[in-house]
């Protein structure tokens, strides 16, 4: 692989036309920005279940809550249907009340907030530090208030946030800590695993990353107790289970005993899940090699900033996002989005700050509705400068040169 000694100069590039312009696209086919790791060992599993023709209520979800929980070191696993849910019944088990305030990263998928206010609470988008993309502590501190329930840490493209600052926060205002890990399953804080830090922590299956599902999340705790809620609240309130129930009717009876959702993840997903799960680690060292060839590659161009090195703990590399530094280039992130795309390299953007989309304008919070400035000013210039580059364990050799390749093509067509 080209490093930054011998890969092609922003200089050297400057003469060759970008396909979007008409030259000629780096790669003949288009490069996604993830594809799924489906192999024949995960269709058998679900095949195995289809089989069975039980698509529901079987074994299947245990043994794969089983066997999560051992993966991230962690006593229970509530398997859900999706990442949202898996919030959202984290929030209901952490007793987040009406109108009480969670603090939260905005640079987070917009569904996570939604979750807040399933639950009636206020969301206190609270802005990033500049460097990680992840929550401020300082900026927490600023934002606490009586009204404080939850502080809800997004671990951004599966850097891990600074845990001990936030659970020593949290636990000085008596405030209750619920991880959004989506990005994060396998990343570490000081030598310990995203899950086992906090009481609740929710993992996504939702994209086509190391475990997928095609839908599907994960929550995880120690405590008897939220298992026992968290149980409850994604089975619609439903108890079966005879020592829980108030009354004994037979053996068909069951009870509602509180307000729940059907957020159940069904057998197929959990077969797939777990035959996915023994992959997990080879996945996360090849997503650290392609990283690694990436930043070798990046250091030294002056059109953009690749991610920092993680200090303490371990990058599970969900995204690999660059910055575009906007002042050595003569093209906005726009135009270098669609030259990218037109090089066949899957570029996304990952993401606009959540307070920006329409609904949390109409919702009518004063935070949001009433800026006269801007909320959270560090989130809103990383999302202005923000490109996802194409990672994946499934990259080969050709695949990472090609985006190498293209990103050198272009910015260097565009520099200043």
């Amino acid at each position: 692989m080209r490093g930054p000694n011998n890969g092609p100069s922003v200089m050297q590039n400057l003469k060759q036309t970008p396909a979007v312009l008409g030259g000629t696209p780096v790669r003949e086919n288009f490069l996604p920005r993830a594809v799924s790791m489906i192999q024949e060992k995960d269709k058998k599993s679900v095949e195995n279940i289809l089989d069975t023709g039980q698509l529901k209520s079987g074994n299947k979800v245990r043994e794969f809550e089983e066997g999560f929980a051992r993966y991230v070191g962690t006593r229970y696993a509530v398997a859900v249907s999706s990442g949202a849910a898996g919030i959202h019944i984290a929030l209901m088990a952490a007793a987040l009340g009406h109108q009480e305030e969670v603090i939260t990263s905005p640079l987070i998928h917009p569904s996570t907030p939604a979750a807040i206010l399933h639950q009636h609470g206020v969301h206190i988008f609270t802005d990033v530090n500049s460097d990680t993309y992840n929550i401020s502590p300082e900026k927490i501190q600023d934002n606490l208030s009586s009204r404080t329930s939850v502080i809800m840490p997004v671990h951004f493209a599966g850097r891990p946030c600074d845990m001990e600052r936030i659970s020593q926060i949290a636990g000085e205002k008596n405030l209750e800590v619920v991880e959004d890990a989506s990005h994060a399953l396998g990343a570490e804080f000081k030598n310990k695993k995203i899950g086992t830090l906090s009481p609740l922590t929710v993992f996504s299956f939702d994209e086509p990353q190391d475990v997928y599902t095609g839908g599907g999340g994960m929550v995880v705790t120690d405590s008897e107790e939220l298992h026992f809620w968290l149980s409850i609240f994604c089975s619609g309130g439903i108890v079966s289970d005879t020592n829980n129930l108030s009354m004994q009717e037979g053996p068909w009876h069951f009870e509602m005993q509180d307000r729940g959702y059907f957020y159940q993840m069904n057998e197929m997903q959990a077969a797939l899940g777990l035959s996915q799960l023994d992959n997990v680690d080879y996945f996360i060292e090849r997503r650290e090699e392609i990283a690694a060839i990436y930043n070798e590659a990046f250091t030294g161009c002056k059109q953009l900033y690749a991610p920092l090195p993680v200090k303490e703990g371990r990058h599970s590399w969900y995204y690999y996002i660059i910055k575009l530094c906007t002042e050595t280039l003569k093209a906005g992130r726009l135009e270098i989005y669609n030259a990218l795309r037109a090089e066949n390299i899957g570029v996304e953007v990952h993401y606009m700050p959540a307070y920006m989309q329409p609904y949390f304008k109409w919702v009518g919070h004063p935070d949001v509705c009433t800026l006269d400035g801007r909320l959270c000013p560090a989130a809103e210039d990383l999302y202005e400068s923000f490109l996802t580059l194409p990672l994946f364990p499934g990259m080969s050799r050709q695949d990472v040169q090609d985006v190498i390749d293209a990103v050198y093509k272009v910015l260097g067509y565009y520099a200043i």
